[in-house]
Protein backbone atom coordinates (compact mmCIF):
# COMPACT_ATOMS: atom_id res chain seq x y z
CA UNK A 1 0.00 0.00 0.00
CA UNK A 2 1.18 3.51 -0.80
CA UNK A 3 1.65 6.69 1.20
CA UNK A 4 -0.74 9.49 0.30
CA UNK A 5 -0.38 13.14 1.32
CA UNK A 6 -3.59 15.15 1.08
CA UNK A 7 -3.96 18.90 1.59
CA UNK A 8 -7.01 21.10 1.21
CA UNK A 9 -6.85 24.84 0.61
CA UNK A 10 -6.33 26.70 3.87
CA UNK A 11 -9.53 28.38 5.12
CA UNK A 12 -8.97 32.05 5.82
CA UNK A 13 -9.08 33.12 9.44
CA UNK A 14 -11.70 35.88 9.18
CA UNK A 15 -14.80 34.07 10.34
CA UNK A 16 -16.51 30.70 10.17
CA UNK A 17 -16.58 29.22 6.67
CA UNK A 18 -19.70 28.84 4.52
CA UNK A 19 -20.95 25.75 2.71
CA UNK A 20 -19.24 26.83 -0.50
CA UNK A 21 -15.83 26.70 1.20
CA UNK A 22 -16.67 23.28 2.61
CA UNK A 23 -17.81 21.90 -0.75
CA UNK A 24 -14.84 23.30 -2.67
CA UNK A 25 -11.94 21.81 -0.76
CA UNK A 26 -12.21 20.54 2.81
CA UNK A 27 -15.09 18.07 2.42
CA UNK A 28 -13.97 16.34 -0.82
CA UNK A 29 -10.46 16.08 0.62
CA UNK A 30 -11.93 14.37 3.68
CA UNK A 31 -14.01 11.97 1.56
CA UNK A 32 -10.93 10.99 -0.41
CA UNK A 33 -8.81 10.63 2.73
CA UNK A 34 -11.41 8.36 4.37
CA UNK A 35 -11.71 6.28 1.20
CA UNK A 36 -7.97 5.80 0.92
CA UNK A 37 -7.65 4.88 4.59
CA UNK A 38 -10.39 2.28 4.10
CA UNK A 39 -8.36 0.83 1.24
CA UNK A 40 -5.47 0.37 3.67
CA UNK A 41 -3.18 3.18 2.48
CA UNK A 42 -1.08 5.31 4.82
CA UNK A 43 -2.77 8.70 4.62
CA UNK A 44 -1.70 12.07 5.99
CA UNK A 45 -4.45 14.71 5.65
CA UNK A 46 -3.18 18.21 6.46
CA UNK A 47 -4.95 21.55 6.67
CA UNK A 48 -4.58 24.81 8.62
CA UNK A 49 -5.98 28.27 9.09
CA UNK A 50 -4.50 30.98 6.83
CA UNK A 51 -3.93 33.77 9.32
CA UNK A 52 -1.94 36.59 7.74
CA UNK A 53 -2.79 39.58 5.56
CA UNK A 54 -4.80 42.78 5.77
CA UNK A 55 -8.25 41.12 6.18
CA UNK A 56 -7.07 39.49 9.42
CA UNK A 57 -5.95 42.85 10.78
CA UNK A 58 -9.22 44.52 9.80
CA UNK A 59 -11.37 41.70 11.18
CA UNK A 60 -9.51 41.84 14.50
CA UNK A 61 -9.95 45.61 14.67
CA UNK A 62 -13.67 45.26 13.95
CA UNK A 63 -13.92 42.68 16.75
CA UNK A 64 -12.06 45.02 19.12
CA UNK A 65 -9.22 42.54 19.62
CA UNK A 66 -5.50 42.45 18.94
CA UNK A 67 -4.86 40.34 15.88
CA UNK A 68 -3.16 37.46 17.70
CA UNK A 69 -6.05 37.04 20.17
CA UNK A 70 -8.51 37.20 17.29
CA UNK A 71 -6.64 34.54 15.32
CA UNK A 72 -6.30 32.31 18.40
CA UNK A 73 -10.07 32.35 18.90
CA UNK A 74 -10.97 31.95 15.23
CA UNK A 75 -8.57 29.06 14.75
CA UNK A 76 -10.26 27.14 17.55
CA UNK A 77 -13.72 27.96 16.17
CA UNK A 78 -12.77 26.66 12.72
CA UNK A 79 -11.05 23.58 14.15
CA UNK A 80 -14.14 22.70 16.19
CA UNK A 81 -16.45 23.29 13.22
CA UNK A 82 -14.37 20.97 11.05
CA UNK A 83 -14.44 18.24 13.67
CA UNK A 84 -18.22 18.64 14.06
CA UNK A 85 -18.54 18.05 10.30
CA UNK A 86 -16.42 14.91 10.61
CA UNK A 87 -13.41 16.32 8.76
CA UNK A 88 -10.72 13.77 9.58
CA UNK A 89 -7.65 15.98 9.49
CA UNK A 90 -4.54 14.35 10.87
CA UNK A 91 -3.52 17.89 11.75
CA UNK A 92 -5.22 21.29 11.52
CA UNK A 93 -2.40 23.78 11.88
CA UNK A 94 -1.82 27.51 11.75
CA UNK A 95 0.12 29.60 9.25
CA UNK A 96 1.23 31.81 12.16
CA UNK A 97 3.16 28.90 13.66
CA UNK A 98 6.90 29.12 14.39
CA UNK A 99 7.42 26.26 11.94
CA UNK A 100 5.87 28.20 9.07
CA UNK A 101 7.74 31.36 9.97
CA UNK A 102 11.10 29.56 9.79
CA UNK A 103 10.21 27.76 6.55
CA UNK A 104 8.99 30.93 4.83
CA UNK A 105 12.17 32.80 5.70
CA UNK A 106 14.24 29.81 4.60
CA UNK A 107 12.53 29.67 1.19
CA UNK A 108 13.18 33.39 0.65
CA UNK A 109 16.84 32.91 1.52
CA UNK A 110 17.13 30.02 -0.94
CA UNK A 111 15.43 32.02 -3.70
CA UNK A 112 17.67 34.97 -2.96
CA UNK A 113 20.81 32.82 -3.17
CA UNK A 114 19.62 31.58 -6.57
CA UNK A 115 19.19 35.12 -7.93
CA UNK A 116 15.38 35.00 -7.90
CA UNK A 117 14.67 37.79 -5.40
CA UNK A 118 14.91 41.45 -6.37
CA UNK A 119 14.31 44.64 -4.39
CA UNK A 120 12.09 47.12 -6.24
CA UNK A 121 10.57 50.48 -5.37
CA UNK A 122 6.80 50.74 -5.82
CA UNK A 123 4.45 53.67 -5.52
CA UNK A 124 1.58 52.95 -3.15
CA UNK A 125 -1.20 54.91 -1.54
CA UNK A 126 -0.41 55.88 2.06
CA UNK A 127 -3.13 56.88 4.54
CA UNK A 128 -1.73 59.56 6.79
CA UNK A 129 -4.57 59.27 9.32
CA UNK A 130 -4.34 55.45 9.42
CA UNK A 131 -0.55 55.57 9.49
CA UNK A 132 -0.24 52.79 6.94
CA UNK A 133 0.09 51.89 3.27
CA UNK A 134 -3.17 50.68 1.82
CA UNK A 135 -3.37 47.56 -0.37
CA UNK A 136 -5.21 48.17 -3.65
CA UNK A 137 -8.59 46.87 -2.52
CA UNK A 138 -8.53 49.05 0.61
CA UNK A 139 -8.53 52.21 -1.45
CA UNK A 140 -11.99 53.14 -2.71
CA UNK A 141 -13.33 56.02 -4.75
CA UNK A 142 -15.13 56.99 -7.95
CA UNK A 143 -14.40 54.98 -11.09
CA UNK A 144 -12.87 57.22 -13.80
CA UNK A 145 -14.68 55.22 -16.50
CA UNK A 146 -18.27 54.73 -15.31
CA UNK A 147 -18.33 57.12 -12.32
CA UNK A 148 -19.39 54.34 -9.91
CA UNK A 149 -18.74 55.78 -6.45
CA UNK A 150 -17.72 52.54 -4.66
CA UNK A 151 -14.99 51.33 -7.00
CA UNK A 152 -12.00 49.59 -5.40
CA UNK A 153 -8.37 50.31 -6.15
CA UNK A 154 -7.96 47.05 -8.04
CA UNK A 155 -11.26 46.85 -9.95
CA UNK A 156 -14.60 48.54 -10.47
CA UNK A 157 -17.38 46.08 -9.64
CA UNK A 158 -19.83 48.13 -11.72
CA UNK A 159 -18.09 48.25 -15.11
CA UNK A 160 -15.51 45.51 -14.50
CA UNK A 161 -12.51 47.62 -15.52
CA UNK A 162 -9.20 46.82 -13.85
CA UNK A 163 -7.85 49.83 -11.99
CA UNK A 164 -4.86 51.18 -10.13
CA UNK A 165 -5.54 53.05 -6.86
CA UNK A 166 -4.12 56.21 -8.38
CA UNK A 167 -6.79 56.05 -11.12
CA UNK A 168 -9.63 56.66 -8.65
CA UNK A 169 -11.36 60.01 -8.36
CA UNK A 170 -11.69 61.29 -4.78
CA UNK A 171 -10.04 58.22 -3.26
CA UNK A 172 -10.48 57.38 0.42
CA UNK A 173 -9.34 54.72 2.89
CA UNK A 174 -11.71 51.77 3.14
CA UNK A 175 -10.26 51.22 6.62
CA UNK A 176 -11.22 54.56 8.14
CA UNK A 177 -12.88 56.62 5.42
CA UNK A 178 -10.06 59.15 5.56
CA UNK A 179 -9.31 61.10 2.37
CA UNK A 180 -5.97 62.27 3.75
CA UNK A 181 -4.01 60.11 1.31
CA UNK A 182 -0.81 60.48 -0.64
CA UNK A 183 1.33 58.37 -2.93
CA UNK A 184 4.65 57.30 -1.44
CA UNK A 185 7.59 55.19 -2.49
CA UNK A 186 7.97 51.85 -0.71
CA UNK A 187 10.48 49.05 -1.22
CA UNK A 188 9.36 45.46 -1.75
CA UNK A 189 10.86 42.09 -2.61
CA UNK A 190 9.84 40.50 -5.89
CA UNK A 191 9.98 36.83 -6.79
CA UNK A 192 11.31 36.64 -10.36
CA UNK A 193 8.86 34.05 -11.61
CA UNK A 194 9.78 34.87 -15.19
CA UNK A 195 13.20 33.27 -14.64
CA UNK A 196 11.66 29.86 -13.88
CA UNK A 197 8.98 29.98 -16.58
CA UNK A 198 10.50 27.20 -18.69
CA UNK A 199 10.76 24.89 -15.69
CA UNK A 200 7.19 25.74 -14.69
CA UNK A 201 5.91 24.99 -18.18
CA UNK A 202 7.70 21.66 -18.27
CA UNK A 203 6.32 20.72 -14.87
CA UNK A 204 2.74 21.64 -15.76
CA UNK A 205 3.04 19.88 -19.14
CA UNK A 206 4.05 16.72 -17.30
CA UNK A 207 0.71 16.68 -15.42
CA UNK A 208 -1.33 15.07 -18.18
CA UNK A 209 -3.62 13.33 -15.68
CA UNK A 210 -4.71 16.53 -13.93
CA UNK A 211 -8.45 17.26 -14.09
CA UNK A 212 -9.28 19.57 -16.97
CA UNK A 213 -10.33 22.51 -14.78
CA UNK A 214 -6.95 22.70 -13.01
CA UNK A 215 -4.97 22.19 -16.20
CA UNK A 216 -6.87 24.86 -18.13
CA UNK A 217 -6.44 27.48 -15.41
CA UNK A 218 -2.72 26.76 -15.13
CA UNK A 219 -2.21 27.04 -18.89
CA UNK A 220 -4.31 30.22 -19.06
CA UNK A 221 -1.95 31.99 -16.69
CA UNK A 222 1.09 30.77 -18.58
CA UNK A 223 -0.33 31.89 -21.92
CA UNK A 224 -1.23 35.32 -20.56
CA UNK A 225 2.42 35.67 -19.57
CA UNK A 226 4.08 35.27 -16.22
CA UNK A 227 4.91 38.37 -14.22
CA UNK A 228 7.32 38.83 -11.35
CA UNK A 229 5.31 38.90 -8.13
CA UNK A 230 5.76 41.08 -5.07
CA UNK A 231 6.13 38.87 -2.00
CA UNK A 232 6.25 41.49 0.79
CA UNK A 233 3.70 43.90 2.22
CA UNK A 234 3.65 46.96 4.47
CA UNK A 235 1.86 45.29 7.35
CA UNK A 236 2.58 44.46 10.98
CA UNK A 237 0.91 41.02 11.17
CA UNK A 238 2.63 38.24 9.27
CA UNK A 239 5.96 36.49 8.84
CA UNK A 240 8.72 39.10 9.32
CA UNK A 241 10.98 39.67 6.34
CA UNK A 242 14.38 38.29 7.25
CA UNK A 243 17.66 37.35 5.66
CA UNK A 244 19.80 34.57 7.12
CA UNK A 245 17.80 34.67 10.34
CA UNK A 246 18.05 38.43 10.92
CA UNK A 247 15.71 41.30 9.95
CA UNK A 248 16.40 42.31 6.37
CA UNK A 249 17.77 45.83 6.16
CA UNK A 250 15.13 48.28 4.96
CA UNK A 251 12.35 45.73 5.53
CA UNK A 252 12.18 45.81 9.33
CA UNK A 253 8.52 46.94 9.28
CA UNK A 254 7.35 44.64 6.52
CA UNK A 255 6.05 41.07 6.36
CA UNK A 256 5.80 38.46 3.66
CA UNK A 257 2.74 38.51 1.40
CA UNK A 258 0.12 36.10 2.70
CA UNK A 259 0.07 34.20 -0.60
CA UNK A 260 3.81 33.60 -0.29
CA UNK A 261 3.69 32.05 3.18
CA UNK A 262 0.25 30.34 3.12
CA UNK A 263 1.09 27.43 0.76
CA UNK A 264 4.36 26.88 2.62
CA UNK A 265 2.16 26.14 5.64
CA UNK A 266 1.30 22.77 4.09
CA UNK A 267 4.86 21.83 4.98
CA UNK A 268 4.76 23.86 8.18
CA UNK A 269 1.60 22.14 9.40
CA UNK A 270 3.20 18.75 8.72
CA UNK A 271 6.11 19.83 10.88
CA UNK A 272 3.66 20.95 13.58
CA UNK A 273 2.04 17.50 13.47
CA UNK A 274 5.26 15.57 13.88
CA UNK A 275 6.59 17.97 16.51
CA UNK A 276 3.41 17.39 18.51
CA UNK A 277 4.14 13.65 18.25
CA UNK A 278 7.71 14.22 19.42
CA UNK A 279 9.03 13.08 16.02
CA UNK A 280 10.80 16.27 14.87
CA UNK A 281 12.28 14.65 11.75
CA UNK A 282 9.14 12.73 10.76
CA UNK A 283 7.83 15.41 8.40
CA UNK A 284 10.80 14.98 6.06
CA UNK A 285 9.70 11.57 4.78
CA UNK A 286 6.57 13.29 3.41
CA UNK A 287 8.17 16.39 1.92
CA UNK A 288 11.86 15.85 1.16
CA UNK A 289 12.76 13.71 -1.84
CA UNK A 290 16.18 13.09 -0.33
CA UNK A 291 14.53 11.72 2.83
CA UNK A 292 12.12 9.20 1.28
CA UNK A 293 9.26 11.35 -0.01
CA UNK A 294 9.77 10.09 -3.57
CA UNK A 295 7.22 7.33 -2.93
CA UNK A 296 4.53 9.75 -1.67
CA UNK A 297 1.49 10.58 -3.82
CA UNK A 298 0.55 14.21 -3.12
CA UNK A 299 -3.00 15.43 -3.86
CA UNK A 300 -4.25 18.99 -3.37
CA UNK A 301 -7.96 19.96 -3.19
CA UNK A 302 -9.11 23.54 -3.77
CA UNK A 303 -11.61 25.88 -5.39
CA UNK A 304 -10.83 27.21 -8.84
CA UNK A 305 -9.93 30.68 -7.51
CA UNK A 306 -6.91 29.19 -5.72
CA UNK A 307 -5.52 27.23 -8.67
CA UNK A 308 -3.28 29.98 -10.07
CA UNK A 309 -1.35 30.32 -6.82
CA UNK A 310 -0.89 26.54 -6.57
CA UNK A 311 0.12 26.00 -10.19
CA UNK A 312 2.33 29.05 -10.68
CA UNK A 313 3.37 31.00 -7.56
CA UNK A 314 3.93 28.20 -5.06
CA UNK A 315 5.59 25.88 -7.61
CA UNK A 316 7.82 28.79 -8.66
CA UNK A 317 8.87 29.13 -5.02
CA UNK A 318 9.59 25.42 -4.68
CA UNK A 319 11.35 25.04 -8.04
CA UNK A 320 13.29 28.26 -7.53
CA UNK A 321 14.60 27.09 -4.16
CA UNK A 322 16.65 24.45 -5.97
CA UNK A 323 15.95 22.02 -3.14
CA UNK A 324 14.49 18.48 -3.39
CA UNK A 325 10.93 19.17 -2.25
CA UNK A 326 7.96 16.95 -2.98
CA UNK A 327 5.60 18.70 -5.40
CA UNK A 328 1.94 18.03 -6.03
CA UNK A 329 1.05 15.05 -8.22
CA UNK A 330 -2.67 15.71 -8.66
CA UNK A 331 -4.52 18.97 -8.21
CA UNK A 332 -8.27 18.49 -7.86
CA UNK A 333 -10.01 21.81 -8.49
CA UNK A 334 -13.68 22.57 -8.00
CA UNK A 335 -15.98 25.17 -9.44
CA UNK A 336 -18.13 27.26 -7.13
CA UNK A 337 -21.15 26.23 -5.16
CA UNK A 338 -23.30 29.33 -5.38
CA UNK A 339 -26.22 30.54 -3.31
CA UNK A 340 -29.26 30.87 -5.55
CA UNK A 341 -27.09 31.87 -8.48
CA UNK A 342 -25.06 34.42 -6.49
CA UNK A 343 -21.91 33.85 -4.47
CA UNK A 344 -21.73 32.77 -0.86
CA UNK A 345 -19.94 35.56 0.96
CA UNK A 346 -18.24 35.59 4.35
CA UNK A 347 -17.91 39.38 4.36
CA UNK A 348 -21.55 39.93 3.32
CA UNK A 349 -22.91 37.08 5.50
CA UNK A 350 -24.65 35.62 2.47
CA UNK A 351 -25.69 31.94 2.62
CA UNK A 352 -25.48 29.22 5.28
CA UNK A 353 -22.29 28.91 7.32
CA UNK A 354 -20.88 25.77 8.91
CA UNK A 355 -21.95 26.54 12.48
CA UNK A 356 -25.44 27.57 11.37
CA UNK A 357 -25.83 24.42 9.28
CA UNK A 358 -25.19 22.21 12.29
CA UNK A 359 -27.74 24.14 14.35
CA UNK A 360 -30.54 22.91 12.13
CA UNK A 361 -29.47 19.46 10.87
CA UNK A 362 -26.79 16.80 11.51
CA UNK A 363 -23.53 16.99 9.59
CA UNK A 364 -24.28 13.98 7.38
CA UNK A 365 -27.27 15.69 5.76
CA UNK A 366 -24.98 18.49 4.57
CA UNK A 367 -22.11 16.18 3.68
CA UNK A 368 -24.32 14.05 1.46
CA UNK A 369 -25.93 16.98 -0.32
CA UNK A 370 -22.65 18.78 -0.98
CA UNK A 371 -20.90 15.70 -2.37
CA UNK A 372 -23.92 14.46 -4.35
CA UNK A 373 -24.11 17.93 -5.96
CA UNK A 374 -20.38 18.57 -6.10
CA UNK A 375 -19.50 21.55 -8.38
CA UNK A 376 -17.05 19.66 -10.58
CA UNK A 377 -18.03 20.16 -14.22
CA UNK A 378 -19.46 23.65 -13.67
CA UNK A 379 -20.69 25.98 -10.96
CA UNK A 380 -23.75 24.73 -9.09
CA UNK A 381 -26.30 26.52 -6.95
CA UNK A 382 -27.69 25.63 -3.55
CA UNK A 383 -31.46 25.85 -3.23
CA UNK A 384 -33.60 24.80 -0.29
CA UNK A 385 -35.96 22.80 -2.53
CA UNK A 386 -33.11 20.81 -4.07
CA UNK A 387 -31.61 20.24 -0.64
CA UNK A 388 -34.94 18.96 0.71
CA UNK A 389 -35.52 16.67 -2.28
CA UNK A 390 -31.98 15.24 -2.16
CA UNK A 391 -32.15 14.40 1.54
CA UNK A 392 -35.67 13.03 1.49
CA UNK A 393 -35.23 10.86 -1.60
CA UNK A 394 -31.66 9.65 -1.16
CA UNK A 395 -31.17 9.35 2.58
CA UNK A 396 -34.68 8.90 3.96
CA UNK A 397 -36.53 7.03 1.18
CA UNK A 398 -33.71 4.92 -0.27
CA UNK A 399 -31.04 4.27 2.38
CA UNK A 400 -32.92 4.82 5.63
CA UNK A 401 -36.01 2.98 4.47
CA UNK A 402 -34.03 -0.07 3.37
CA UNK A 403 -32.15 -0.39 6.66
CA UNK A 404 -35.31 0.15 8.71
CA UNK A 405 -37.40 -2.37 6.78
CA UNK A 406 -34.98 -5.28 6.80
CA UNK A 407 -33.82 -4.84 10.39
CA UNK A 408 -37.35 -4.52 11.80
CA UNK A 409 -38.51 -7.52 9.76
CA UNK A 410 -35.61 -9.54 11.16
CA UNK A 411 -36.59 -8.54 14.69
CA UNK A 412 -40.22 -9.50 14.21
CA UNK A 413 -39.77 -12.77 12.26
CA UNK A 414 -36.27 -14.09 13.06
CA UNK A 415 -35.76 -13.14 16.68
CA UNK A 416 -33.40 -10.29 15.91
CA UNK A 417 -30.53 -12.46 14.63
CA UNK A 418 -28.95 -13.20 11.27
CA UNK A 419 -30.88 -16.30 10.13
CA UNK A 420 -29.39 -19.46 8.67
CA UNK A 421 -30.83 -21.95 6.20
CA UNK A 422 -32.07 -21.85 2.63
CA UNK A 423 -30.33 -21.91 -0.74
CA UNK A 424 -29.21 -19.12 -3.05
CA UNK A 425 -31.53 -18.64 -6.04
CA UNK A 426 -31.60 -16.73 -9.34
CA UNK A 427 -32.43 -13.42 -7.65
CA UNK A 428 -29.31 -13.64 -5.51
CA UNK A 429 -27.13 -14.57 -8.49
CA UNK A 430 -28.43 -11.50 -10.33
CA UNK A 431 -27.78 -9.40 -7.22
CA UNK A 432 -24.15 -10.60 -7.12
CA UNK A 433 -23.57 -9.68 -10.75
CA UNK A 434 -25.21 -6.27 -10.57
CA UNK A 435 -23.54 -5.43 -7.28
CA UNK A 436 -20.07 -6.45 -8.48
CA UNK A 437 -20.34 -4.10 -11.46
CA UNK A 438 -21.45 -1.21 -9.27
CA UNK A 439 -18.71 -1.84 -6.70
CA UNK A 440 -16.13 -1.58 -9.47
CA UNK A 441 -17.72 1.64 -10.72
CA UNK A 442 -17.90 3.19 -7.24
CA UNK A 443 -14.29 2.34 -6.43
CA UNK A 444 -13.09 3.79 -9.72
CA UNK A 445 -15.05 7.01 -9.13
CA UNK A 446 -13.62 7.48 -5.64
CA UNK A 447 -10.13 6.72 -6.94
CA UNK A 448 -10.56 9.30 -9.70
CA UNK A 449 -11.83 11.85 -7.14
CA UNK A 450 -15.05 12.18 -9.14
CA UNK A 451 -17.12 13.04 -6.10
CA UNK A 452 -20.53 13.46 -7.68
CA UNK A 453 -20.21 10.22 -9.63
CA UNK A 454 -19.01 8.36 -6.54
CA UNK A 455 -22.06 9.49 -4.57
CA UNK A 456 -24.40 8.66 -7.45
CA UNK A 457 -22.95 5.16 -7.76
CA UNK A 458 -23.24 4.50 -4.04
CA UNK A 459 -26.87 5.62 -4.28
CA UNK A 460 -27.43 3.14 -7.13
CA UNK A 461 -26.13 0.39 -4.84
CA UNK A 462 -28.70 1.47 -2.23
CA UNK A 463 -31.40 1.38 -4.92
CA UNK A 464 -30.24 -2.08 -5.99
CA UNK A 465 -30.86 -3.37 -2.47
CA UNK A 466 -34.35 -1.90 -2.40
CA UNK A 467 -35.15 -3.46 -5.77
CA UNK A 468 -33.88 -6.84 -4.59
CA UNK A 469 -35.92 -6.67 -1.40
CA UNK A 470 -39.03 -5.58 -3.26
CA UNK A 471 -38.77 -8.39 -5.84
CA UNK A 472 -37.71 -11.10 -3.38
CA UNK A 473 -40.45 -10.07 -0.91
CA UNK A 474 -39.34 -11.88 2.27
CA UNK A 475 -42.57 -10.90 4.01
CA UNK A 476 -44.49 -12.95 1.44
CA UNK A 477 -42.01 -15.83 1.31
CA UNK A 478 -42.08 -16.16 5.10
CA UNK A 479 -45.71 -17.26 5.00
CA UNK A 480 -44.96 -20.39 2.95
CA UNK A 481 -41.18 -20.92 2.94
CA UNK A 482 -39.27 -19.73 5.99
CA UNK A 483 -35.95 -20.98 4.58
CA UNK A 484 -36.41 -18.88 1.45
CA UNK A 485 -37.24 -15.86 3.60
CA UNK A 486 -34.10 -16.53 5.64
CA UNK A 487 -31.91 -16.37 2.51
CA UNK A 488 -33.46 -13.04 1.51
CA UNK A 489 -33.16 -11.58 4.99
CA UNK A 490 -29.56 -12.74 5.33
CA UNK A 491 -28.65 -11.01 2.07
CA UNK A 492 -30.54 -7.90 3.10
CA UNK A 493 -28.69 -7.69 6.40
CA UNK A 494 -25.35 -8.16 4.65
CA UNK A 495 -26.34 -5.31 2.35
CA UNK A 496 -26.88 -3.20 5.47
CA UNK A 497 -23.32 -4.01 6.53
CA UNK A 498 -22.04 -3.19 3.05
CA UNK A 499 -23.94 0.10 3.02
CA UNK A 500 -22.28 1.06 6.30
CA UNK A 501 -18.85 0.37 4.79
CA UNK A 502 -19.61 2.34 1.61
CA UNK A 503 -21.02 5.21 3.66
CA UNK A 504 -17.81 5.66 5.70
CA UNK A 505 -16.24 8.31 3.43
CA UNK A 506 -19.49 10.14 2.69
CA UNK A 507 -21.68 10.12 5.81
CA UNK A 508 -19.44 8.78 8.59
CA UNK A 509 -21.75 9.43 11.54
CA UNK A 510 -24.70 7.65 9.92
CA UNK A 511 -22.35 4.90 8.75
CA UNK A 512 -21.68 3.86 12.35
CA UNK A 513 -25.39 3.98 13.21
CA UNK A 514 -26.10 1.70 10.25
CA UNK A 515 -23.27 -0.62 11.31
CA UNK A 516 -24.62 -0.71 14.89
CA UNK A 517 -27.90 -2.15 13.63
CA UNK A 518 -26.08 -5.30 12.50
CA UNK A 519 -23.54 -5.35 15.36
CA UNK A 520 -20.57 -4.20 13.29
CA UNK A 521 -17.89 -1.77 14.45
CA UNK A 522 -16.32 0.67 12.01
CA UNK A 523 -13.94 1.44 10.45
CA UNK A 524 -13.84 -1.53 8.11
CA UNK A 525 -11.78 -2.04 4.97
CA UNK A 526 -13.12 -1.03 1.58
CA UNK A 527 -15.19 -3.82 -0.02
CA UNK A 528 -13.79 -6.10 -2.69
CA UNK A 529 -15.58 -6.62 -5.97
CA UNK A 530 -16.46 -10.20 -4.97
CA UNK A 531 -20.11 -9.44 -4.28
CA UNK A 532 -20.94 -12.96 -3.11
CA UNK A 533 -18.22 -12.76 -0.49
CA UNK A 534 -19.28 -9.27 0.60
CA UNK A 535 -22.83 -10.51 1.14
CA UNK A 536 -21.78 -13.31 3.46
CA UNK A 537 -19.69 -11.35 5.97
CA UNK A 538 -22.13 -11.32 8.89
CA UNK A 539 -21.86 -14.32 11.22
CA UNK A 540 -24.96 -16.50 11.43
CA UNK A 541 -26.81 -15.75 14.63
CA UNK A 542 -25.28 -12.29 15.02
CA UNK A 543 -27.66 -9.90 16.83
CA UNK A 544 -29.62 -7.33 14.89
CA UNK A 545 -31.31 -4.33 16.48
CA UNK A 546 -33.25 -1.41 15.10
CA UNK A 547 -32.52 2.04 16.46
CA UNK A 548 -33.83 5.56 16.00
CA UNK A 549 -34.90 6.71 12.56
CA UNK A 550 -31.69 7.19 10.59
CA UNK A 551 -32.82 10.18 8.56
CA UNK A 552 -35.85 12.30 9.35
CA UNK A 553 -37.52 13.84 6.35
CA UNK A 554 -37.24 17.57 5.89
CA UNK A 555 -40.73 19.09 6.01
CA UNK A 556 -42.02 22.01 3.96
CA UNK A 557 -42.51 24.04 7.15
CA UNK A 558 -38.81 23.67 7.97
CA UNK A 559 -37.80 24.81 4.49
CA UNK A 560 -40.02 27.88 4.79
CA UNK A 561 -38.50 28.70 8.19
CA UNK A 562 -34.92 28.33 6.90
CA UNK A 563 -35.63 30.37 3.78
CA UNK A 564 -36.91 33.17 5.98
CA UNK A 565 -33.89 32.96 8.29
CA UNK A 566 -31.11 32.57 5.74
CA UNK A 567 -32.71 33.85 2.56
CA UNK A 568 -33.21 31.98 -0.67
CA UNK A 569 -36.29 31.53 -2.77
CA UNK A 570 -37.22 30.40 -6.23
CA UNK A 571 -38.46 33.78 -7.34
Amino acid sequence: MSRILITSALPYINGIKHLGNLAGSMLPADVYARFKRAQGHEVLYICATDEHGTPAELAAAKAGQDVKTYCDEQHLIQKNAGEAFGLSYDWFGRSSSPENRALTQMFCDALDENGLIEERTDKMVYSIDDGRFLPDRYVEGTCPHCKFEKARGDQCDNCGRLLDPTDLIDPYSAVSGSRNLEVRDTKHLYLLQTKVELQLRAWIDSKSAWPQLAKSIANKHLEEGLIDRGITRDLKWGVPVAKNGKPREGFENKVFYVWFDAPIEYIGATQEYFNARNEPEGWQKWWRLDQGADDVSYIQFMGKDNVAFHTVSFPATVIGSGQPWKMVDTLKAFNWLNWYGGKFSTSMNRGVFMDQALEILPADYWRWYLIANSPEGSDSSFTWDQFQNTINKDLADVLGNFVNRIVKFTESKFGGTVPEGGAVGPLEEKLYADLAALLIEATEAFDAMEMRKAAQTVRRIWVLGNEYLQEAAPWTAFKTDADRAAVIVRHGLNLVRLYAVLAQPLIPFAAQSIADSVSVTLPLGWPSTDAKSELSKLPLGAPVKSGEVLFKKIEDEQVAEWAERFGGNEG
